[in-house]
């Protein structure tokens, strides 16, 4: 009894002073600091300072962090399989490293002409094998490929020096439409933008970023065909199937670093018209072959087929 008594003796004691000195802070104009020594009681140790969190910020920054866990997705050995694509193409011995769109343009040329080159040979090349599409185009500028020449030649010879590229006449008429508006809307120039790319007659996506990678020096996108859409989903380097080039672009550009996105369509491209061709590819020759999923399934396919051999070369 007489140590309670004790004790409020001194509380009081303390608050008195306590209020004293709020008020005599007061008074000088100065606010008064919270008080952060208190009265330590007999028998009492010392409590360690704890943060008290609420619960709504607490399940607030749970799912903000589950939501950047989701979002935070790449494919399983991505990079290993990356660095083996580029040991498998690093002699460069495909069509794409010596006759594509990317070595059509006469780089001697002036700027403007060879931008419109590159523009023409994308053009070209869709649902067309390289090899024509280079032949072709070594048959224009023999012509002399400009936009001024190419609305002078008519419909019929120019059919004849980009035949046999794959709807070589509905070309015809894109090409003549193209040179058309370059001249009414861009100096002869070709546009510098994506949007405006695209808008031009027969020009998509695909063209449009590779276009911008290679005339203008601009990355854009990734260049997406049909041999990076082919194995982008054969790797599983989508996070799903996609159905057609679009929607892989999308879904390599979601967890692809930008600084790889110029390099992908390349390695791709050249990769697939060597090792991993549409029909019956290479999977026994492909240093992939323990990590790529449809490698796997083919390889062991094959196993269990008797009388067929392993090589898928053939």
């Amino acid at each position: 009894m007489a140590g309670r008594i004790s004790r409020s003796i001194s509380n009081q004691a303390y608050l008195a002073s306590k209020r004293s000195n709020e008020e005599a802070g007061k008074g000088a104009g100065i606010s008064s600091l919270p008080e952060t020594k208190s009265i330590k009681e007999p028998g009492r140790s010392k409590r360690k300072h704890v943060k008290i969190v609420h619960d709504d910020s607490a399940h607030s920054c749970t799912a903000i962090a589950t939501e950047e866990k989701k979002e935070k997705w790449e494919p399983e050995n991505w990079q290993e399989v990356l660095d083996n694509i580029r040991e498998m193409r690093k002699d460069r011995t495909a069509p794409v490293d010596t006759m594509g769109c990317e070595k059509c343009g006469d780089e001697t040329a002036e700027p403007k002409v060879y931008r419109f080159h590159t523009l023409v040979s994308l053009m070209l090349s869709s649902q067309t094998k390289d090899t024509v599409t280079h032949a072709a185009m070594q048959k224009l500028r023999a012509q002399g490929l400009t936009v001024p020449k190419l609305l002078a030649m008519d419909p019929d010879t120019l059919g004849k020096l980009i035949y046999p590229v794959g709807f070589w006449k509905r070309k015809v008429e894109y090409l003549k439409k193209t040179a058309q508006i370059l001249k009414d809307q861009y100096d002869e120039d070709i546009p510098n933008t994506v949007e405006s790319l695209q808008s031009l007659p027969g020009v998509g996506p695909k063209m449009a970023h590779l276009c911008m990678d290679i005339a203008w020096g601009k990355l854009s996108g990734i260049g997406v065909d049909t041999h990076v859409h082919r194995i982008s989903n054969r790797l599983k380097w989508v996070k799903k199937p996609t159905n057609n080039p679009e929607a892989t672009r999308k879904g390599l550009e979601f967890w692809l670093s930008v600084d790889l996105w110029s390099e992908i369509n390349w390695l791709l491209v050249g990769f697939g018209q060597e090792i991993c061709t549409p029909v019956s590819p290479k999977c026994s020759q492909c240093l992939n072959k323990s990590l790529c999923p449809f490698g796997r399934s083919s390889l062991r396919s094959q196993k269990k087929s008797p009388g067929v051999p392993l090589n898928l070369d053939s």
